[in-house]
Order: C-alpha cells, then structure tokens, then sequence
C-alpha cells in the first residue's frame, strides 16, 4: 500500500486521506467534526487524485467515502464567513482575488463572480468523477447533503450503508441546486422525482434512495468498506480501457440522439479491439478459459 505524492500542505493531505491498493485507488474525506464538509482546498486535492488515476495505468478503480457520520455535508460554508459576499453567497468558494500583495476578500461581488466560482468550483468537482476514465464508486457512509449529495449521484457506482441519508439541502438556504443536481437527478429519476426532491429539501433514507434507483445497493453500516472494497477489486480486475469507453458512451448517451450514440457505440469498439485486454478477452473465449486482463 503506498500513498501518494504530497501536494503542499500537509493539513490537505490529511483532509482528504489517498492510498492505493490492489490496483484500487482509496479517497477518504476527514473532517468527521466538520460532517466532511469540504473547503476548497480539499476539493482541489480530489481534482487532483481523479486526474492522476486517469492518467496512472497501475490505478484501475477509485473509491470514494468519509469518516464519521456524514459522507460530506457539502461545501464548507462557514470557512467563507467573514470574507466577502461573493464567497459567501454560492454553494461553493472560488479563488480568492488578489490586489498587490494582499487578498481581496471583502469587496462587492462583481457580475459573473458568482457563476464564474460555480464552475470553476464544484462543477469542477463533478466534472472531474463524471470525467475519470476509471470507475469511481461511492461508499456513502452517512449523510450526504447538498455538493455532497451531488458528488455521490456522480460517481459510477453508489454504495450506502444503512444509515446514510440524502438530502437536497440548498432549499433550506434559499439556494438554486448548483453542483450539477439539475443535470443528474432529473437523469437518475426522472423530472418530478427531482423536482419534489429540491423543492423540498426532506432527508431521504438509504432504502427510498435504493427504491429511486440513486443508490445500487444498501448494505449495514459494518460491511461498506468491506463491500466497498470487493467491488472496485473486481473492477480493478476487468477490463480498463473498455470500462473507460463504456462510461463515456453511457454518460454520453442521455444527451444524445440515436445517430449520435450509435456513432459513438461504433467508434469506441473500434477503439477498444486496439487493446491487449479485447485481444485477451476474445482469446479466452476461445479457449474456454478466465480471462487475465492487465488493464491494457
């Protein structure tokens, strides 16, 4: 087991825990008294790992959890209190503005600074797993508010143990869903299941979330990781590359038209049969055996 290379700061380092295992590369949240809410440091340092597992053959699969209760409670607020209303005001915190040697914090927020902290924050965020070209689940250990809720829906694969819980929280901020919830959960259960969802802002159960289809499976609280686990080593197992292009065809699928996708579907195969493992994969069948794949 071997961790990664440190970013500066070792606060951030211990905020957002990395290690890699069995070809499974491992994201815990720490901030188990701040629920995991997270700062703009941490979101930057998962950026960061999604990226290098993209990038690093020897990463095959990516876990994403918390400690504690909570799985994150969404954007740190409170680490903007204080600093100005353009820090302030959205779900997410943007890079701070400099003047001479001093950072402005205090001002006014100018238009488009609140749109422009959004997406380069936590849409960011959720580009980065709906984007990682290794299959990223969720072991959703507790509750997973707001950014949080959102960070969890993006991921491939959404495990969650029995007491975690989902909640649409930005309506109980006076707050419009930023984060991408307007783009995934109308794609995960439909528009009125979202829309009740975010109007509301009610805590949704581990099971009416697994009812919805949001979550794939629910598990007592004791076997998340070890389930966790078992999954992403089976997914570190298989074969990368087509897992990859078969992410990218099914997230691509639900903005696209029939010619499109099936344009897409035809392409990426195409792509694929350049791999050892579909050479591998074709091979075993043949000869009636399992299949070795080296993520190739």
């Amino acid at each position: 087991m071997s961790d990664s290379p440190r970013v500066p700061g070792s606060s951030v380092t211990s905020l957002v825990q990395h290690t890699t295992d069995n070809h499974v590369s491992h994201l815990t949240l720490n901030r188990p008294d701040a629920l995991n809410a997270l700062t703009p440091d941490q979101r930057e340092r998962i950026v960061t790992l999604l990226a290098e597992a993209s990038a690093d053959p020897a990463v095959r699969a990516v876990v994403l959890t918390g400690t504690g209760r909570a799985f994150c409670a969404g954007a740190d607020l409170r680490a903007g209190a204080g600093q100005g209303p353009a820090r302030r005001a959205g779900a997410e915190e943007g890079p701070a503005r400099r003047t001479g040697s001093h950072t402005d914090t205090a001002r006014e927020p100018a238009p488009g600074d609140i749109a422009r902290t959004i997406r380069l924050g936590a849409q960011r965020l959720i580009s980065a797993v709906l984007d990682c070209e290794k299959p990223v689940i969720a072991a959703v250990n507790g509750t997973a508010a707001g950014l949080g809720a959102h960070l969890a829906l993006a991921c491939d694969l959404v495990l969650a143990a029995e007491s975690a819980r989902f909640i649409e929280v930005f309506v109980r901020r006076g707050l419009v869903p930023d984060g991408g919830g307007a783009y995934l959960l109308p794609r995960l259960v439909g528009p009125q299941r979202a829309k009740e969802l975010m109007f509301f802002g009610d805590a949704l159960s581990a099971a009416d979330a697994e009812r919805l289809g949001l979550v794939n499976r629910v598990v007592p609280d004791g076997e998340l990781a070890k389930t966790a686990r078992e999954w992403a080593e089976r997914l570190a197992a298989g074969p990368t590359r087509a897992l990859a292009l078969t992410k990218q065809l099914v997230n691509a699928s639900l903005d696209s038209d029939r010619a499109t996708a099936f344009a897409a579907e035809a392409a990426a195969q195409e792509i694929n049969m350049t791999t050892r493992d579909a050479r591998e994969g074709v091979a075993s069948f043949v000869e009636r055996r399992t299949p070795r794949y080296e993520g190739r």
